[in-house]
């Protein structure tokens, strides 16, 4: 009670008319740097008029009036917007149209009223401060003093709203980017340092609720493990810059992360899709990775956040043995327990559907369901139930036990997300030769009665899959060579499927096995090289 007494008493100061007598600088202290390479090609829809992100698009023009306020985009999508770290894309694009666009935008978004809880939420706030100061040099240096004078103002109002509002009401990496703002706010505005003392003061415990012991997000989602990383590095930069000590579990969550984020990258060099996750672009992924420092061994589990690595020859295969995410931390979480995708080289052959978390909830929703996944599915029920913010019945105990010889892997798993509805365990297991050209599985059910399940392997977009005449067989063709999927016991089918790896949807297949209730509950499978 007396805690939420003392944050609302500092929101209505927050509110007041500032009290600094004397002007204020026309320009912050040069400390924030925004160190992370944009995407031009992003940077040119922006300049069109199109703001894109996470499998959704929304109209960005200064001057109309649903710039900053469409209805009709996702609150996901709306927060992106009004978080400004899109800026990074209007300056890798370059030009001087994109330097009078991103002012443009600045200016109208200031001149716009915003009462909206989207563009007012902490981590929403902390993105847009950020984003004003590491892009100050790029479109307000050369702007005319009014326009420098007005961005100041409110770039000193925000940080006095951000203040009151922490800590942030959000337990997952949403925390992290609300104290970076308020730092980077302390180090870059005149006389303000005090908001640095009060973002340190929480930074401790936000990094203890994000990071686990064994290097994971709590999440469990690659990409957001990765901008979990991020936040903290430019966290590190600006404490540096400040010439402040950083608190010890800084070091050392940035430290484990970086090997723990080298585990979800496939042969091409792109992130696995778990949980929300894209491929994300490569060249992003080695900035963050050598920025986060010493290399590190890539581990081959995260026993905390439950994923496997198998890798043997030039094959690799993540899959997911963890219980989802807790309430509160699962916005993205996905129902793909136990799915795996495989790749060989730079090419991925077995893969997740990926995710659209920013898209429609008919689109966001689909691509979380369990047949979206590289797994088993019974009766078309999803093994985690989908809601907006989260999920509901989810599996409680996910097993696994792993063994490895002679560079050859056995994997075991299993998990009851199925056992309040049927009464029935999801139980794969699988090994990987020495030379990752040999891969064998075995999926089954165990129940007191049979059940109707089907086992999908969706195809990534490069990969001709056709059918043999015998239908226990698939012939993949990839642009390094051929495989063979095969089954024992049920037909092979190819379906439709889609692949959102990279935030758009792809057409692509998926290889399916259907069983009905009656039959064995147990299937074996084999992908194997081809010749």
């Amino acid at each position: 009670m007396l805690f939420g007494l003392g944050r609302g008493l500092r929101q209505t100061f927050a509110k007041l008319p500032s009290l600094r007598l004397g002007p204020l600088p026309d320009a912050p202290a040069p400390a924030v740097r925004d160190p992370w390479t944009g995407d031009g090609a992003a940077g040119a829809r922006i300049l069109a008029g199109e703001l894109v992100y996470a499998g959704a698009a929304m109209q960005l023009r200064p001057g109309e009036p649903a710039c900053w306020n469409d209805e009709g985009a996702s609150q996901m999508l709306r927060a992106y917007a009004h978080g400004f770290s899109w800026l990074r894309d209007l300056r890798a694009l370059g030009s001087d149209a994109a330097r009078a666009n991103a002012r443009a935008l600045v200016a109208d978004w200031i001149a716009t009223s915003h009462s909206s809880a989207v563009a007012t939420r902490p981590d929403v706030a902390g993105a847009r401060i950020t984003a004003w100061l590491a892009h100050w040099d790029f479109f307000a240096d050369s702007a005319a003093d009014g326009f420098r004078r007005k961005l100041i103002a409110q770039l000193h109002s925000e940080a006095r709203a951000l203040s009151a509002r922490l800590p942030a009401e959000e337990i997952d990496a949403r925390a992290l980017v609300g104290l970076k703002g308020l730092i980077a706010a302390g180090v870059a505005l005149h006389g303000q340092a005090g908001y640095l003392v009060r973002a340190l003061r929480f930074l401790p415990q936000a990094i203890g609720g994000q990071m686990r012991a064994d290097g994971s997000h709590v999440e469990r989602s690659p990409v957001a493990h990765m901008a979990a990383l991020q936040e903290l590095i430019e966290i590190r930069t600006l404490l540096q810059a400040a010439q402040a000590t950083p608190p010890a579990a800084l070091a050392a969550a940035i430290e484990r992360m970086g090997p723990a984020l080298r585990m979800f990258r496939h042969g091409d060099g792109g992130l696995a899709l778990f949980n929300g996750s894209f491929e994300t672009p490569t060249g992003l992924i080695e900035q963050t990775l050598t920025a986060a420092g010493r290399a590190g061994r890539t581990p081959s589990a995260l026993p905390e956040g439950g994923f496997h690595r198998l890798q043997s020859g030039r094959s690799v295969l993540i899959m997911d043995v963890g219980v989802p995410p807790a309430p509160g931390l699962d916005r993205f979480a996905h129902a793909g327990t136990l799915s795996f995708e495989f790749s060989v080289g730079r090419d991925r052959l077995i893969v997740n559907c990926g995710a659209a978390p920013a898209a429609g909830s008919e689109w966001r929703d689909a691509l979380r369901a369990t047949a979206a996944h590289s797994t088993l599915v019974i009766a078309d029920t999803s093994s985690s139930e989908i809601k907006r913010s989260g999920l509901g019945r989810r599996p409680d105990k996910v097993e696994a036990q792993r063994q490895e010889a002679n560079g050859a892997h056995w994997l075991e798993a299993s998990h009851d997300g199925w056992e309040r509805p049927f009464g029935a365990i999801h139980r794969r297991r699988l090994y990987m030769a020495e030379s990752g050209e040999d891969l064998r599985g075995e999926d089954s059910i165990e129940a007191t009665s049979g059940q109707p399940f089907a086992i999908r392997f969706h195809l990534h977009p490069s990969v001709i899959a056709s059918i043999q005449q015998d239908h226990a067989t698939v012939l993949l063709r990839t642009s390094a060579g051929g495989w063979r999927l095969r089954a024992d016991g049920p037909a092979l089918t190819l379906e439709d499927s889609v692949y959102f790896g990279n935030g758009e949807a792809r057409r692509t297949q998926q290889v399916v096995m259907t069983c009905r209730g009656d039959e064995p509950q147990v299937v074996k499978w084999a992908i194997t090289k081809a010749g």
